[in-house]
């Protein structure tokens, strides 16, 4: 049995099967945002959302061994635009559905610096999460940042490397760590762990696009254009501000 048919059933399991639902694999940074889309699309006569979460490269290997989603929403640019060159996906269908943010997060009994990011190296600290940078478009923005401010070479012994951002995350939530640098995307879940956070100059990182396409063998094409569509517009583009994501509908 392949890895895609494994993923599929469990898929499957969790969601049940709709005649002209869109089956959509969707970042885990990017879920709790999609689940108020996907809401926010039926209340308008959308068709439902059948949903799979996970990292990108894992929902990357299970469309090249045939997994039929109909819609990839990635955490970066780089799989969408591998997966248009290789024939899986339509290049035309290729855009930049949103851009993500950084914050701060002190967890439970733990405070941001009085200087902001800028004061994290001298500030009383219990280790930092970030995801990987070689692996994370998160990763890659959260050393950025500490680069730009000069802490990166300070802080190496405090930080901790997850292997993607929800991951990092999930580190502060359980109190593994006392700092996170995070999609702030996670400041917008109705059970964010306690802490206080600020948000992250933009400045600081390179932008972290995330980019959309609809897959060659999708089942239900149609059905996933107006899905994307829709993700274009101004009912979508209110839920990302609320989450922390700039709205971006330009090609890459």
């Amino acid at each position: 049995m392949t890895r895609w048919i494994v993923g599929w059933m469990l898929v499957l399991a969790v969601t049940p099967a709709m005649a002209e639902s869109v089956r959509v694999a969707v970042a885990s940074n990017f879920l709790a945002p999609l689940e108020q889309i996907a809401d926010a699309y039926s209340a308008q006569g959308g068709a439902a959302l059948q949903i799979s979460a996970g990292a990108t490269g894992q929902h990357y290997a299970q469309i090249v061994n045939g997994a039929p989603y109909d819609v990839l929403l990635a955490a970066d640019q780089a799989r969408p635009e591998r997966l248009a060159v290789e024939g899986y996906a339509r290049p035309e269908s290729r855009f930049s559905y949103a851009v993500g943010r950084l914050v701060l997060w002190a967890g439970a009994n733990a405070s941001l610096p009085d200087d902001g990011l800028a004061g994290l190296a001298g500030h009383p600290m219990r280790r930092l999460a970030i995801a990987n940078p070689e692996l994370a478009p998160y990763g890659l923005a959260a050393r950025q940042t500490l680069e730009a401010t000069s802490q990166w070479s300070a802080l190496s012994e405090d930080i901790i490397q997850a292997q993607n951002v929800g991951q990092a995350f999930q580190y502060l939530a359980t109190g593994n760590v006392s700092h996170a640098l995070v999609a702030a995307s996670y400041t917008g879940l109705e059970n964010a762990p306690r802490g206080d956070w600020i948000m992250v100059d933009a400045r600081l990182h390179d932008p972290v696009r995330q980019d959309a396409v609809i897959l060659e063998q999708a089942a239900n094409p149609e059905g996933a254009k107006r899905f994307v569509e829709f993700l274009k517009g101004p009912v979508a583009g209110e839920i990302l501000t609320r989450f922390g994501y700039q709205a971006a509908v330009s090609r890459p």
